[in-house]
């Protein structure tokens, strides 16, 4: 019960006000309406310190003397250094609220790092009373208009107990207070506000605007002085007139009540438009939470179809996802592009006018009285609504949408620009968004004189995860790699005709120069969106050096993703002697994510003397690479720039199996890929190589994939693995099915495919005929043959020989794994049948010896990696 009393007296209540209450209601809310509306005036506190409650009307000189006060002084951060009699609205309340830790703003580590209570983990977890109510719909005086007037329960949406809810509670009693209001002035007439006033919640912002801007100003019948309805002080009866200002409306910048109730109302119209639910806040809410548990992360399971590979057994035949050779239908798609595009310019729109708003000393014509003193409010909506479609918006892993939906994600830029040039707002930028994951319990259901239910109490689950900065800084990542792609590309002159030069470029064939001038200015959107971002990260980056310092920006950043580097020293990851298997697994997963994507140097060194001056590669497709060194195919290069913004963050990696890969820094066509076998195959654990060369024609065409673990030439690992290096596989058109989209498929659903589909548990039923013959003794003969060509090639060849660029990637994945890896071949010996092992000639399952042979020479395979793997153990 202390911290229902505690909560109460945060929001005005004397003690024994809160004790009286509490013993009334249960609810904490339902008490505090109780001592607002006067129930308990006459309950006083016996030898008890009162604590009194600090009207929102009240001039809150300190608090903008807090802000205001040039950096470095020694009351900077207000009465977070210890004024215990700084109002509740004082700057430093809320600047600190952002830690739950010690050590805050004013800990004692002040010269080195004011800010380092402010932590970055997502390891946080709220829970949270939300209190849903019937909406009341008022008449508007004065008009026949009816509008929904914004619950309590609304207002107060997502904000833990504590100051959050104070400061809310505060100002939505204080503006929704209906009884008779003496004037400001003292003269002894009075005004009476209406529930319509502030919190009518209208289909359009600006219609609120509008509202509020009739209804703030206010002339005393008997003094005739003009003031504000929202905190009482005196508004010039002349509208400011700010060169270059958006909005010229003085009382609407007059104070910081009023910021903090046309933000709140705001972002709730703008969080049920961007929702799409008119129906209620609630409901919608709960469905995305649904939807996102539901959603398969990277980690858990590809985003992207998987074409349907021949012979594979219980797969559906007809392919998933993929169109094959029927033409395929793109009615639906382009309506719900258009509904899309549509929806997107609406709340871009809403966002930009909203922004007027924001606290900003940087606004144009000059900062504002409310920009210097920021309501708590303003920033709780900002933290709770904002970061919700901030969150939402930053998820997608997708550049090339993004750069599509350009107009929605350039205004969601400037907002979080805005945002991180505020002293009392920046922290946002590093803190992380709580986004609700569940709904842990309903009660307190009351019934309405209709029958139906007028309100109810949750507890909603919030949980931690990445800040804005940290969503920012995974795009970057793709960002930087789509750069890559289009670095060398040269946007073409228009000219009248195609050259003869041009004509033979197989692009170009049957193709006008507008054409290539079209594709060049998807190039053009492209690079520009990608500026943007790195432009929006050095720009917040600069602010909070500004506001918060360099200790500040310096911790956040090692807490940030890192980006794929080219010369930058790794990490060496190490385990300890006795690790448990969760630890084991852990530590892999941090190596495999940071090595994922890298670029790296492929290219043969020139013989001395020698006059060619066009590289070769260390690359099975280094003649087609070479011809198409000078080349010029803006359609190609947009291709490939979209595709490495995917791979850079979306390659999966898992303890089970990973898929990792390596770009010539040079020429982002030569590609090397390293998969790791999957779990509960007979691939397991082994490194399975592959060249691929994005050709001419790509994304049109498929690209070009080569498998290189063959033992040279002489293992066919699996029905669609030839010895000779073939990948049968229908997505690159090396297999009958369902094959290539053009200008959709990519090579991450290629590689996807040969990870989850040949590296499969029972290869023997990918041949065609043999799709029906699993658990068969054919089927466990080809396993078992499989595992000792894993083991002698994939997994001992490799750790013996490292094939370049992954020298460090397979000794580090077997060092990792070197316990986990003993105890699999152990198991493996146990199964072999002793039958020698087979190459390409044998045929598939066709036996060439007698049962219970022992010279396949499995056991001393088996033997020789086993004692590989405990000098990599040793290492550590």
């Amino acid at each position: 019960m202390e911290s229902e009393i505690k909560q109460l007296v945060e929001m005005g209540a004397t003690r024994a006000q809160a004790r009286a209450a509490l013993k009334q209601h249960h609810d904490v809310m339902e008490a505090a309406e109780s001592i607002f509306e006067g129930k308990f005036d006459n309950v006083k506190d016996d030898d008890e310190d009162i604590e009194m409650y600090v009207s929102a009307q009240e001039p809150k000189k300190k608090a903008r003397q807090a802000l205001m006060t040039p950096e470095g002084e020694d009351d900077e951060m207000g009465s977070i250094d210890g004024d215990e009699d700084a109002d509740d609205d004082d700057v430093g309340d809320y600047v600190d609220y952002d830690s739950d830790f010690e050590g805050g703003a004013g800990g004692a580590h002040q010269d080195v790092d004011p800010y380092a209570g402010i932590f970055f983990s997502k390891d946080r977890r709220e829970e949270v009373i939300e209190v849903e109510e019937e909406a009341e719909i008022r008449q508007i005086p004065g008009t026949t208009e009816r509008v929904k007037i914004m619950t309590q329960g609304q207002w107060m949406k997502g904000c833990p107990e504590g100051s959050e809810q104070s400061f809310l509670f505060q100002l939505y009693t204080l503006l929704t207070d209906e009884t008779p209001q003496p004037c400001p002035q003292g003269c002894g007439a009075t005004y009476q506000r209406s529930k319509t006033d502030f919190f009518g919640f209208f289909p359009e912002f600006t219609t609120f605007i509008d509202h509020v801007r009739k209804e703030v100003r206010k002339k005393c019948q008997r003094c005739h002085s003009v003031f504000c309805t929202a905190c009482g002080e005196p508004i010039s009866t002349e509208r400011t007139h700010r060169p270059g200002a958006a909005i010229d409306d003085n009382e609407l910048f007059h104070c910081s009540n009023l910021q903090g109730v046309i933000l709140g109302v705001g972002l709730a119209i703008l969080e049920q438009q961007f929702i799409g639910d008119v129906g209620g806040e609630s409901e919608s809410s709960e469905r995305t939470t649904k939807r996102r548990k539901t959603s398969p992360t990277t980690e858990e399971a590809s985003p992207f179809p998987i074409p349907f590979i021949q012979g594979r057994g219980t797969k559906a035949k007809g392919g998933t996802g993929y169109a094959g050779d029927q033409k395929e239908d793109m009615s639906g798609q382009l309506e719900a592009w258009a509904a899309q595009k549509s929806k997107d310019a609406k709340i871009g729109n809403l966002l930009a006018t909203i922004r007027e708003y924001l606290p900003n000393l940087h606004r144009k014509g000059g900062g504002q009285t409310s920009d210097y003193l920021v309501h708590p409010t303003a920033l709780a909506h900002l933290r709770r609504r904002f970061n919700f479609i901030c969150s939402t918006l930053l998820k997608n892993d997708s550049l090339a949408d993004m750069s599509e939906r350009s107009v929605l994600y350039f205004e969601l830029l400037e907002w979080l620009e805005t945002i991180s040039n505020h002293e009392a707002l920046a922290t946002m930028m590093a803190m992380p968004i709580m986004m609700m994951v569940s709904v842990a319990s309903v009660s307190g259901k009351k019934s309405t004189s209709d029958g139906g239910f007028g309100r109810r109490e949750r507890t909603i689950i919030y949980e931690g995860s990445p800040s804005p900065r940290e969503l920012l800084e995974a795009i970057a990542i793709q960002a930087q790699a789509a750069l890559k792609g289009l670095e060398s590309v040269k946007l073409p002159e228009p000219t009248g005709e195609l050259t003869e030069e041009q004509k033979r470029m197989p692009h170009a064939a049957g193709k006008r120069p507008e054409q290539e001038n079209a594709v060049s200015d998807e190039n053009k959107k492209m690079l520009d969106f990608c500026h943007r971002i790195m432009n929006t990260i050095k720009a917040i980056d600069r602010s909070l050096r500004d506001t918060k310092g360099d200790e500040f920006v310096n911790r956040l950043h090692s807490s940030l993703p890192q980006n794929p580097s080219t010369a930058a020293d790794k990490k060496v990851i190490q385990i300890a002697a006795g690790a448990t298997e969760e630890a084991m697994q852990k530590a892999y997963l941090e190596w495999a994510t940071s090595t994922r994507f890298e670029y790296c140097d492929l290219t043969i060194q020139k013989a001395e003397g020698s006059e060619d001056q066009t590289p070769h590669y260390k690359f099975y497709y280094n003649n087609e690479a070479r011809m198409l060194a000078n080349a010029d195919i803006p359609k190609r290069s947009l291709a490939i720039a979209k595709e490495l913004a995917i791979l850079s963050t979306n390659l999966p990696v898992a303890w089970d199996s990973s898929i990792i890969l390596r770009v010539d820094e040079t020429r982002v066509d030569v590609i090397k890929a390293l998969i790791t076998g999957p779990e509960g195959t007979p691939y397991y654990n082994g490194c399975y190589l592959f060249d691929i060369f994005l050709g001419p024609s790509y994304n049109q065409l498929p690209p070009s994939v080569k498998y290189m673990t063959t033992n040279g030439g002489k293992y066919r690992f699996n029905p669609n693995l030839y010895a000779d290096g073939k990948v049968c596989l229908s997505l690159l058109g090396t297999w009958s099915g369902p094959g290539w989209v053009a200008g959709k498929s990519t090579l991450l659903q290629v590689l996807i495919s040969i990870q989850s589909m040949i590296l499969c548990d029972e290869p023997y039923l990918n041949e065609p005929g043999w799709a029906s013959d699993g658990g068969t003794p054919q089927s466990l003969a080809y396993s078992a043959n499989v595992r000792r060509m894993v083991v002698k090639t994939a997994m001992l060849g490799n750790l013996r020989d490292p094939p370049e660029p992954f020298e460090d990637v397979i000794r580090t994945h077997f060092r990792l794994k070197a316990r986990s890896i003993k105890t699999q071949l152990d198991e493996w010996l146990s199964k072999d049948d002793n039958m020698p092992t087979q190459g390409e000639g044998g045929g598939f399952g066709q036996r060439t010896s007698s049962a219970g042979s022992s010279g396949n020479g499995f056991a001393k395979d088996v033997e020789d990696l086993k004692t590989l793997l405990t000098e990599l153990e040793a290492e550590q």
